[in-house]
């Protein structure tokens, strides 16, 4: 009788226990819910919202209010020109718009393995004109220090401190005082006002305004590192994409040496501007000429491979397209595409034989852009019709020769943009003739190009110009 009171006693302790509350999140933009959803109403996607435990902040009695700033008329503001800071690398520098702009704070996305620490653990050292604090929250400083050796670099105002707590961060902050904070990654780091897991919707939140918050305050350029999902976006809210002035992608395939730094975001500077690095031994080292690992330097004339002249974002290019067309033996015929939108792809190959007659829905067409792009230029749709029609026809096309046009339903050959740094840069690689839209080219003095400039306006005068025949 007494051990059935005790059990009692206790199962009535436990059911007046407080419970925990929880709240809902939405994944992709950081809103709230007291229960469930299937669909977000904020930003519509589906299956987002995770249960989180609610959000408790610690009572602060003593908060130092600032003095509020009034508001001032356009013309009372004044303004400094802050000269941006120099990265020491070229690449880097062009993404950002010239430089790092005090206060800024660049948030940095890729998958992993792709390169992102390295990038920016190579920055740290290689710029001795600051003094640059870089904060890891996933390794130790032994893990670092090993790193770093293998990078190379002197580092001499270079401080590497490892932790994940917000609080023990901020007091770093203000102990070193340095010029320029590195954050690897956002993901790891955990305030202690915020009762939830590191990674979470709420913590990846409040810690990123707290960071932010210190930056702008003291006009230190802040980076963030941060963790993407299986969908490529970066993880944790929406919000934490908005917060930040610069967002940048780390792009490239893991099999290939070459990375991309992409800007999808920049408050201070072009959003069209791309880097390119090669992944080494000794870090990441920059490629100032991308066509030199763009282009074949394959001295045989092989069928398939031509020349486009793409750009991206304000930068010209020159890469290569290449194509397999075999027959069809096993079913229906494949369309495989790397680098290049497979349904473009289709679309080109239905244009072809309607247009132009080649007879191509029983063969197997494989279309790849060499060195790892992946491309949205239709700048290189004559490129990637003379590659299929040259296969097709198993006759090469002169490395001496590249294209630029974009190929219309009704086989026209269609005008692209800034086609003058196109040319000039296919006449700088010593590149002999250009095929192109001769509806692109008015206003524009040819003469001064020492490169020949074919132009045609349909699918069958290109066909005529590269092999003489049209079906």
């Amino acid at each position: 009788m007494v051990l059935q009171v005790e059990l009692l006693t206790v199962s009535n302790f436990i059911n007046k226990m407080p419970k925990q509350k929880t709240t809902f999140f939405c994944s992709n933009c950081g809103a709230e819910s007291s229960k469930w959803i299937g669909k977000c109403p904020s930003c519509n996607e589906w299956n987002t919202y995770i249960e989180e435990p609610k959000v408790k902040l610690k009572s602060e009695s003593n908060i130092k209010r600032n003095n509020p700033s009034t508001a001032k008329l356009l013309s009372e503001i004044n303004i400094s020109p802050e000269p941006r800071l120099n990265s020491k690398s070229i690449e880097l520098n062009r993404v950002l718009g010239g430089g790092i702009v005090p206060g800024s704070v660049i948030l940095i996305g890729g998958e992993p393995g792709i390169g992102k620490s390295t990038l920016m653990l190579q920055f740290s050292l290689r710029v001795n004109s600051f003094k640059i604090l870089y904060v890891s929250g996933e390794e130790s400083e032994q893990q670092l220090k090993l790193r770093a050796l293998r990078i190379g670099g002197k580092g001499e105002n270079c401080l590497l401190y490892c932790d994940n707590n917000l609080q023990n961060i901020l007091a770093q902050f203000e102990k070193t005082n340095p010029d320029i904070i590195i954050i690897d990654s956002i993901q790891t780091i955990q305030s202690d006002n915020v009762e939830s897991s590191p990674g979470s919707v709420v913590q990846v939140r409040e810690c990123t305004a707290a960071l932010l918050k210190y930056a702008k305050e003291n006009n230190k350029p802040l980076f963030l590192i941060g963790h993407i999902n299986k969908e490529g976006n970066i993880a944790g809210p929406k919000v934490l994409e908005h917060m930040v002035d610069t967002v940048l992608q780390f792009e490239g395939d893991l099999n290939n040496l070459y990375r991309i730094l992409r800007s999808t975001k920049n408050r201070y500077g072009s959003t069209s501007e791309i880097g390119i690095f090669e992944m080494q031994n000794t870090g990441l080292k920059e490629v100032p000429n991308p066509a030199d690992i763009l282009l074949s330097h394959n001295e045989e004339y092989l069928s398939g491979t031509v020349a486009a002249a793409t750009i991206e974002g304000m930068r010209p290019l020159l890469i290569e397209v290449q194509a397999l067309v075999s027959t069809a033996n096993y079913g229906n015929p494949q369309r495989s595409s790397t680098g290049f939108d497979a349904k473009r792809l289709s679309m080109l190959l239905a244009v072809l034989e309607k247009r132009a007659g080649f007879k191509l829905s029983s063969k197997d067409v494989f279309l790849n852009i060499a060195g790892g792009l992946k491309v949205t230029d239709t700048a290189i749709d004559l490129a990637v019709v003379s590659a299929v029609l040259s296969s097709d026809l198993d006759r090469y096309i002169s490395k001496e020769i590249c294209f630029a046009g974009e190929v219309g339903l009704s086989g026209e050959i269609r005008p692209v943009p800034r086609i003058e740094q196109r040319i000039g840069e296919a006449q700088k690689l010593g590149f002999k003739k250009i095929v192109t839209s001769k509806y692109g080219l008015k206003g524009i003095d040819i003469t001064k190009y020492t490169i020949e400039i074919a132009q045609v306006s349909k699918i069958e005068e290109a066909c005529k110009v590269l092999f003489s025949v049209c079906p």
